[in-house]
């Protein structure tokens, strides 16, 4: 609960994560096609790459523990005329959701869970992602240099935290694109799918 409240805070300002425009990892990924069906996409901030999902033809819902994050990303779909769907929720309880999806995708939540967190994670997310489904993550590598910003993940750990039940398809080097830049932070893109 006090991470929650920490990530509120930030929130009254403007986050270094929040660069006003989709991730350029996720557009691609669109574009390319893999991004399909209903979408989710947990930890979704202020709602930029759920919005540019649903101006593609998407149904998509964002969900973030963040209330003013949820409170600035319907502010946005209400000013764009966008049928995207924001709810206050915890990426740790989405079976409450009631509902599932062809497409979960994280642009910078799952490094910010523990190693026990990151367990109840997958349970939570295979109880909305369709079987045959897939999981994108952007996520901090341990590539980057420095101990500034968030935790880093290695490739080894996503895979050790994706075992039996899923399939990782690819982990690939990527960037987190800053308000100055698209050549940001390292990172790993991982495509995960729910067997």
């Amino acid at each position: 609960m006090a991470q929650v409240s920490v990530f509120n805070l930030t929130y009254e300002g403007t986050p270094p994560w929040d660069i006003g425009r989709p991730q350029p990892e996720i557009v691609k990924l669109a574009q390319a096609g893999e991004i399909t069906g209903d979408v989710l996409d947990v930890g979704c901030g202020t709602g930029e790459n759920a919005l540019y999902l649903v101006s593609h033809g998407h149904e998509v819902w964002g969900i973030d523990a963040a209330p003013l994050a949820i409170e600035k990303a319907q502010g946005k779909a209400a000013q764009r005329g966008s049928t995207a769907t924001f709810q206050v929720w915890d990426a740790l309880d989405l079976e409450r959701l009631g509902r599932s999806f062809d497409t979960v995708i994280d642009s910078g939540l799952f490094h910010t869970f523990s190693n026990e967190e990151r367990r109840c994670f997958t349970q939570s997310l295979k109880s909305v992602l369709r079987s045959g489904g897939t999981y994108f993550m952007l996520c901090f590598s341990d590539l980057q240099e420095g101990h500034f910003g968030p935790r880093r993940v290695s490739q080894e750990e996503i895979r050790e935290t994706f075992g039996p039940g899923w399939r990782v398809n690819y982990i690939r080097e990527a960037r987190f694109a800053s308000m100055d830049s698209d050549d940001g932070a390292r990172a790993w893109l991982a495509s995960i799918t729910r067997l």
